[in-house]
């Protein structure tokens, strides 16, 4: 009979064990849920970067001009941040084809402010690095591209030159080092 009281004390103290680490786990389960939840400033949002070069038009068409040396030719272009946040551009060159591509100089401009400068095989995505400022939310910052052809590289083997113009962007959140990767 002393056993069976014995068994019951244990049986009654283990339920009560139970139940209160059962209470204790509940309560810090709701804690950390709470937590999570409500922690002020702890707020993620998802964006997306679209960047607008010139409504996807050439900048210069092909035949427009017949380079000579000496010859300087200046077109006006746009890139627009449709993005949702402010980015980090860079406007570069690509599929880069012709003898002119070591001999061309290049120069983009902002107001007057260069941005880039170079030849097309220097202007690589690779090796451009992004523009000073910024393009704010919905901005449009009107450029003009400059191609000069140094009168000192008359004698150019295969005087041509081809490439695409591009621009890539990053947001700036969280992006202090201005990396594209």
């Amino acid at each position: 009979m002393q056993n069976n009281q014995q068994t019951g004390k244990k049986l009654k103290t283990s339920v009560a064990a139970i139940v209160i680490l059962s209470i204790c786990l509940c309560m810090t389960t709701f804690a950390l849920i709470w937590s999570m939840v409500w922690v002020n400033n702890n707020i993620f949002s998802t964006g997306e970067i679209d960047i607008d070069l010139n409504d996807g038009k050439p900048v210069i068409e092909e035949h427009e001009y017949l380079f000579k040396p000496g010859m300087t030719v200046a077109k006006e272009f746009y890139i627009q941040n449709n993005s949702t946040c402010e980015a980090y551009y860079k406007i570069y060159f690509d599929d880069i084809t012709g003898g002119l591509a070591d001999v061309m100089e290049v120069t983009i401009r902002d107001d007057k402010q260069v941005l880039f400068f170079g030849k097309p095989n220097e202007l690589t995505k690779q090796m451009v690095s992004s523009a000073i400022d910024p393009l704010h939310l919905k901005e449009k910052k009107e450029l003009e591209i400059e191609f000069h052809y140094p009168k000192e590289s008359s004698s150019t083997q295969n005087p041509t030159l081809t490439f695409t113009l591009c621009a890539d962007a990053v947001q700036t959140k969280n992006n202090p080092n201005r990396e594209f990767d």
